[in-house]
């Protein structure tokens, strides 16, 4: 019945009015405040007269555990803190070194170069695309005590909501699975801004009663859908703060009717078996992982010539067809992974793998132009072998690991993780990889119905060398990154007459680029005050300018919190400023969903404040903000990028709601 109730509510999220959807929540919570009474047993006969009955033990908060593929666990959590503030977003995480654009559910700017993490095999690209898409790692998988569900609510921009809503239960204490779908439906405040998102999950684990087979599954189905307006046209208008453009709907933009659509399914599992038959000190297993994905992107785009004020313009310049571009790109790859694990009590674990990964990317014509043939699609098989070392003793845990490809393509990864834990509030962690990465499809191949939009290339591998430290004490928590960029791709802009027009293309850069960041953070406390500051420093050194960041990123946190009505409600209220310093920040292209390199417009240097109120009563919390609220104050100088202006002022509102049965 709860199950019901919840896919119930996920609907009326998706495709009814919020008003609809409150009138779903506070049925659901009131409903579910019957089902979670308690009920009691007939209590069995005793020997004694007046003997009264056992009560069933309440189950411990370490028998709620949320597991990721890598083995880390952690629990489900239901305090507030001030990470539950910064979590409060549309991807569930924290989203320090993102920036946002206007409407929930669009791409994001990269200000913390040290987010992107690096992957030796080739991915799609359509990196606008990736932030919310839920890859094999940020699957979580579960096992719990009691069944447990969680629902996620926030108010969106304009006519719509954000929901995300999660059950998980064990039929045993061998068998778990989960259901979850997150879907955001939010018109935005400017023309052509809608986006339309759902991301299904379902996941399962097992294992045998004499815990020699183990065994985690998942399923994922994703949609995204985003109107594309390319940005405002008159950035004057915006800028001159004439209440009549405070509707930002009388925004010129340079698309109407533009969209872009990606949607992608996937099966994965990843099980052991122990070969002998009882664990010892020296155990023998073998392991498979399988990952079978496919993918669909689309960019649609009806009237192809773009009306501004001072006269017609083709952002993106000439095109095969005078309407209806339908620019569709089809991908599919499947991976195996193949294992042998030796694990001694007091060496640790070898283990020995095969890799198989196979792709197919690819469109529906082959184009024949003056500059060359732009075939139909690129396929590939990418064979590996590698030996991972996995060593856990005392206060050391390490892991490191290597694989080299043993089929034509060059291919290499080294990565090695240390971390020492001095007691449970101090660690430290150390990592180096060193990696030979074949590049992602859209740089090597691209078509679309824009004439300057079709490309082929040969790209040479990326060769990156990365080293982290970080350290998280009771004092302060503290990064360093040194990152080393050889054979960079990026995508540029080869607009040389037009100053309104688009045309990216992909380049690889063959001089080196170095990286350098410095993150601290640390939390001062005093009385029912608390200062929370997380500040990052970055340097770049290249000859020419083509990895952009702010020198200084910056997030402080000044909040109240105490307990009000006999300790029944716990109060967190305070001011979050986020500021990073001016830059060249990259630019942003719908047709490819790519971040560009751009050095006409600097972004940044304006302070962004928001004040929050947030509660929790029982397992509920509760968030009220009002985001961007001194934007009056400042003036209309914010920007995610060129022509993409930040959020306005707004008062958003929603909770997420655990319950325990």
């Amino acid at each position: 019945m709860i199950l019901l109730q919840i896919v119930l509510c996920i609907f009326a999220s998706k495709y009814f009015k919020m008003k609809h959807l409150l009138i779903g929540i506070l049925l659901l919570a009131f409903s579910l405040g019957f089902s979670q009474s308690k009920t009691t047993e007939k209590p069995k006969e005793t020997a004694g007269k007046d003997a009264a009955p056992k009560k069933a033990p309440k189950a411990a908060f370490n028998q709620y555990r949320i597991i990721t593929l890598q083995r880390d666990t952690t629990y489900v959590d239901t305090s507030l803190t001030i990470k539950k503030e910064y979590e409060y977003n549309y991807l569930r995480k924290d989203i320090f070194g993102l920036l946002p654009f206007a409407n929930e559910g669009q791409t994001y700017t990269v200000l913390d170069y040290g987010l992107k993490h690096f992957n030796a095999f080739p991915e799609i690209g359509f990196s606008g695309k990736q932030f919310n898409y839920m890859g094999v790692n940020d699957i979580k998988y579960y096992s719990v005590a009691t069944p447990v569900t969680e629902l996620y609510f926030k108010t969106v921009m304009e006519q719509g909501q954000s929901l995300d809503a999660l059950i998980t239960l064990n039929t045993s204490e061998r068998f778990n699975m989960s259901i979850a779908f997150k879907g955001l439906r939010s018109l935005g405040k400017y023309i052509n801004q809608l986006s339309s998102t759902g991301n299904f999950r379902f996941t399962s684990s097992y294992n045998t009663k004499n815990k020699r087979y183990y065994l985690n599954f998942h399923f994922t189905g994703q949609d995204f859908l985003n109107g594309e307006n390319g940005g405002i046209t008159t950035i004057e208008n915006f800028e001159s703060e004439d209440p009549a453009y405070d509707n930002r709907a009388r925004l010129e933009v340079y698309l109407k009717d533009a969209k872009t659509f990606m949607k992608g399914k996937r099966i994965f599992f990843d099980h052991n078996f122990r070969i002998n038959g009882t664990k010892g000190n020296n155990n023998l297993y073998l392991t498979h992982q399988f990952n079978y994905e496919n993918k669909f992107f689309e960019y649609n785009q009806a009237t192809v010539a773009s009306t501004l004020e001072s006269g017609k313009i083709y952002r993106f310049g000439d095109s095969y067809v005078l309407a209806n571009i339908i620019d569709q790109t089809r991908y599919n790859r499947m991976y195996n992974k193949v294992g042998a694990i030796y694990e001694n009590s007091l060496l640790g674990k070898f283990q020995f793998f095969t890799e198989d990964f196979r792709y197919n990317y690819y469109y529906n014509k082959v184009l024949i132009l003056d500059t060359g043939v732009v075939p139909s699609s690129l396929n590939d098989q990418i064979q590996t072998v590698g030996g991972q070392y996995d060593y856990r003793k005392n206060k050391w845990n390490g892991t490191f690991m290597y694989s080299n490809s043993i089929s034509n393509q060059s291919l290499s990864n080294f990565d090695a993780k240390l971390k020492y834990q001095l007691n449970d509030k101090n660690e430290f962690t150390f990592q180096y990889q060193m990696l030979n990465k074949i590049p992602d499809h859209t740089y090597n191949l691209f078509q679309s119905s824009f004439v300057n939009y079709n490309w082929h290339h040969n790209f040479k591998n990326e060769k990156i060398n990365n080293f982290e430290a970080t350290a998280k004490t009771q004092w302060l928590e503290a990064s360093l990154q040194v990152t080393s960029l050889n054979d960079h791709l990026y995508f540029s802009n080869d607009t040389t007459t037009v100053s309104q027009q688009q045309l990216i293309t992909p380049k690889q850069y063959d001089k080196a680029i170095n990286y350098l960041s410095v993150k601290v953070g640390r939390e001062f406390k005093w009385w029912k005050l608390a200062l929370d500051n997380t500040i990052l420093y970055q340097q770049v050194d290249q000859n020419d300018a083509i990895l952009n960041v702010p020198k200084i990123v910056t997030r402080n946190s000044l909040y109240f919190t105490n307990y009000f009505f006999k300790k029944a409600m716990f109060l967190q209220t305070g001011f979050t400023l986020n500021y990073f310093t001016k830059f060249y920040v990259n630019d942003y292209n719908p047709v490819t969903t790519e971040a560009f390199v751009q050095n006409e417009k600097k972004v940044g240097d304006f302070p962004l404040v928001d004040f929050f109120i947030n509660a929790r009563i029982r397992q509920t919390r509760i968030f009220l903000k009002a985001e961007h609220f001194n934007s009056k104050m400042t003036g209309n100088n914010f920007y995610t990028a060129p022509n993409y202006p930040y959020r306005d002022f707004m008062i958003r509102f929603g909770l997420v709601w655990n319950f325990f049965q």
